[in-house]
């Protein structure tokens, strides 16, 4: 299952430095998510990051700036849901209920389904699923490996997505809170992938 991370909205210190070190620790792709960021603001942070992580970075904004940095895709949200033509690389999306992610699952590399769990980036931001609906997607198939959980996503929470078809997760507010160092946020991410590798396990029936 994937691990995606998405940065913080506001600028963060040695950020291009985090980024990498995210990327080199356990985290599968990474989301630049800048909304506030001018476009010469998100090409300095780009330029300040090694080409080679650039596979691996999806940009939120600015997707102009693919021309110039060769980032793995860009994603479509309510701010920014056009995509620039021509365009060849991965486009992903972001989706709030289960009809949108019915109608977009072959449209997309991936979608994010939010919010599965009470957000800790946005206060007030609750669970938008019962288990019942998730349950009944995962059934249908709506739910599969292109959808990505976000929403509230921690490890413990992880292993509750071990009943549905999720192909990973999107990480914010678990992996920026209360982590300033690198050894805090190495831990974090850990445990991170050691849910995810629970969840992974094949059920035997005894």
């Amino acid at each position: 299952m994937h691990l995606i991370c998405i940065t913080k909205d506001q600028p963060v210190q040695n950020e291009a430095a985090k980024i990498q070190f995210l990327l080199e620790n356990g985290v599968d792709i990474l989301h630049l998510r800048k909304p506030t960021f001018s476009e010469e603001e998100a090409s300095s942070l780009l330029s300040e990051i090694e080409s080679r992580f650039y596979p691996r970075i999806v940009l939120h904004d600015h997707f102009h700036l693919t021309s110039h940095f060769p980032v793995r895709g860009i994603h479509l949200n309510q701010r920014n849901n056009r995509i620039p033509l021509p365009y060849k690389e991965e486009i992903s999306r972001s989706c709030h209920s289960i009809t949108e992610i019915a109608g977009n699952n072959e449209a997309y590399e991936y979608l994010f389904l939010s919010p599965i769990f009470d957000s800790i980036s946005k206060s007030g931001y609750r669970s938008g699923f019962s288990e019942k609906e998730l349950a009944d997607a995962s059934r249908r198939g709506i739910i599969n490996p292109k959808i990505i959980a976000l929403g509230g996503i921690t490890p413990e929470h992880i292993l509750k997505l071990k009943p549905y078809s999720f192909g990973g997760v999107a990480v914010l507010g678990y992996l920026w809170n209360n982590a300033d160092t690198d050894n805090e946020i190495k831990t974090k991410i850990d445990l991170l992938r050691s849910a995810l590798d629970q969840i992974e396990q094949p059920c035997y029936n005894s």
